[in-house]
């Protein structure tokens, strides 16, 4: 019998300085996440990176407005979820409507492993 267990946890920031982006500034933040990381362990034990329960956690200060399907698509492994929360921080720009926004993402992953 196997269960998924958490075996990587990596974080990452990510930004749009002009536009108010927050998709944009989420993929920057998983790519940044993405980029501390490496898969040799899988490597190592011959798992498949399919196999891979990958858990995405954005956060934006405004969730509705990502695009949680393209941060799902930006992952090249495993089973995706994305989840968008509250978060990250918008820096307002006093002279014109330009919010300079900043995405934090969390990236878990877990492998079926005997229990």
């Amino acid at each position: 019998m196997t269960i998924p267990r958490r075996v990587i946890l990596e974080m990452g920031t990510g930004n749009d300085l002009h536009g108010g982006d927050y998709t944009k500034a989420a993929l920057r933040a998983v790519q940044d996440a993405l980029h501390h990381s490496s898969l040799a362990m899988l490597r190592a034990l011959r798992i498949d990176p399919e196999s891979m329960i990958v858990e995405v956690t954005i956060g934006v200060q405004q969730p509705e407005r990502l695009d949680a399907e393209r941060v799902r698509a930006s992952l090249p492994h495993g089973q995706v979820t994305v989840r968008v929360v509250r978060g990250g921080l918008d820096i307002p720009d006093p002279e014109r409507e330009d919010p300079a926004v900043i995405a934090s993402a969390a990236i878990a992953v877990s492998l079926p492993l005997p229990a």
